[in-house]
């Protein structure tokens, strides 16, 4: 005994056998397990070990009678040139076994189909439910005693192998399921391990033997490389783990929506009509508005609060009837009231209760009842923070300030909506932009950069840094100076042409497609 154990062979043998033994043990556990749920939940322990080893028992007694017959080497009968005894017969048989076992359980696995569960509300008698566990054990334990007797020649490492094997079960039952279904691969790899050993007991059943350390090299060095993998698949969650949650969530779920596709311009045939198979399921403003949505935490207040040339005011310092005339033309409900200049604000005003001060007083009083405290807000903050100030706001509206104390602009609740689902022009305004034929757009100077690229589903348009939130800020922190009329940048496809220049402002810029010879000679960005 001592030495055989001292064979290193033999060990590896052991370990190699423990390890298909333990893992070809998984449905057993299964089985029992749902044996086992049959019986009140404080018996199902002792059930569950008490069935276990008398299968322990009735294995090894399995295992020494297939072991003793496997020694029966005087033939029976011959077919040709080939003699068969009954040791030839139990190793065909066996490996015509395991070679179903394993072409049937790979078949299952690579089909994806699932073991449906009933559970049953019935308590059943617990020596019933052990009796149940024995023989399910005896039946499916024809595999693992079959696969020992193919691997090792020697009853006392058959032996220990099962041994080992049930007794990890009975310790690491709950672990061993929950490792083998987290690594389905495992699964693959143990089964196709019962591939070889049956074809080898097959060839040894018609008389060509097959030395047992091909087998160990084969399968010791496919452990190594499924070890390997395992690493490789852990290192990557590792460094997915590293990027915020809130990043890979987005990119995942605006994957599932279809985004990130580039809107074909060119026309196609009425044969080419059909939608391509994988069209997304969303349309192309869901998508955008989901966008809007997981990109919000990105943003600061600054890229979508309304900047300070189109901020409607009032005046303390003009003439009672230009302050009517524009209460009366403003279609804002409320206004910083200011004195001299919007970087004097002295309150915030409702619309009626201004206009209905002043009819009553003839001027607007800046102490009155109706002005209302100014909030303020750095136009670096986020905007899931200006969202929760503006919760508190109550409905007022929040003036945007620089590091200067200068007012940079204003936000509402509706610059927040406009972020999320696109613009929505006032009375005194026009689209940002405007669709002029299929795939062209007018698009004004101060259209949101955000909006924009969403709707042509491009990238690299946004500033990194925040440095510009406006298409016209694109095009200036690109060309580094101020575009003429008429000149022309490409990005990732699209043309952007300037079409009205006023000053020192980009007021309009056509966007379509780029033809080819466009592409060029026009610089790209």
């Amino acid at each position: 005994m001592i030495e055989l154990f001292s064979d290193p062979a033999v060990w590896a043998g052991l370990l190699t056998l423990v390890v298909l033994e333990i893992v070809l043990g998984i449905d057993n556990l299964i089985f029992i397990a749902i044996l086992a749920e049959k019986l009140p939940p404080h018996q199902r322990d002792r059930a569950r070990v008490i069935g276990l080893s008398l299968a322990l028992v009735m294995r090894l007694g399995l295992l020494s009678v297939i072991s003793w017959m496997v020694t029966l080497t005087r033939p029976l009968f011959s077919l040709g040139p080939l003699s068969f005894s009954g040791r030839d017969l139990i190793l065909l048989s066996g490996g015509l076994f395991l070679l179903f076992k394993a072409t049937s359980e790979l078949h299952e696995r690579l089909e994806g189909a699932e073991h449906q569960v009933a559970t049953n509300p019935v308590y059943a008698g617990f020596w019933l439910v052990v009796a149940q566990i024995v023989v399910l054990d005896a039946v499916f334990s024809l595999d693992a005693v079959i696969t020992a007797v193919g691997m090792v020649g020697d009853l006392p490492v058959m032996m220990a192998a099962v041994v080992i094997s049930i007794g990890v079960m009975l310790l690491a039952a709950k672990p061993l399921t929950r490792f083998v279904n987290a690594h389905p691969t495992v699964v693959v790899l143990c089964l196709s391990f019962l591939l070889m050993i049956g074809l080898s007991l097959v060839a040894e059943g018609f008389g060509f033997h097959l030395p047992k350390g091909y087998l160990y090299a084969a399968i010791g060095f496919s452990i190594l490389i499924e070890l390997l993998n395992q690493l490789a698949r852990r290192n990557q969650a590792r460094q997915q783990a590293l990027r915020p949650l809130r990043e890979r969530t987005a990119e995942s779920v605006l994957r599932l929506l279809g985004g990130g596709r580039r809107l074909q311009a060119a026309s196609t045939s009425a044969g080419d009509a059909q939608a391509p198979a994988d069209a997304p399921a969303f349309a192309p403003e869901e998508r955008h508005m989901v966008s809007g949505v997981l990109s919000l935490a990105e943003r600061t207040a600054r890229s979508i609060m309304t900047p300070r040339s189109d901020v409607s005011w009032i005046d303390l310092e003009e003439s009672p009837d230009a302050v009517r005339e524009r209460l009366l033309g403003s279609p804002h409900s409320l206004l910083p009231v200011c004195r001299g200049s919007l970087d004097q604000v002295v309150g915030v005003g409702r619309a009626t209760e201004l206009l209905a001060t002043l009819v009553a007083q003839g001027r607007i009083d800046e102490q009155g009842a109706h002005m209302r405290v100014p909030l303020y807000l750095p136009e670096s903050a986020s905007v899931t923070h200006t969202i929760d100030v503006l919760r508190k706001a109550k409905g007022q509206l929040v003036l945007v300030n620089d590091e200067y104390g200068l007012l940079k602009g204003l936000l509402t609740p509706f610059d927040v909506l406009e972020a999320i689902a696109g613009e929505f022009p006032d009375e005194d305004e026009l689209p940002e932009i405007e669709r002029l034929e299929a795939g062209a757009w007018r698009v004004a100077g101060t259209a949101d950069i955000h909006q924009l690229e969403r709707m042509l589903e491009t990238e690299g348009l946004v500033s990194d840094d925040d440095s510009y939130t406006s298409l016209a800020g694109y095009l200036l922190s690109r060309l580094g100076r101020m575009p003429s009329t008429g000149e022309v940048l490409i990005h990732d496809g699209w043309q952007m042409q300037v079409l009205d220049v006023d000053g020192q402002r980009i007021r309009a810029v056509r966007i379509e497609p780029a033809a080819d010879e466009t592409r060029a000679h026009a610089p790209s960005a």
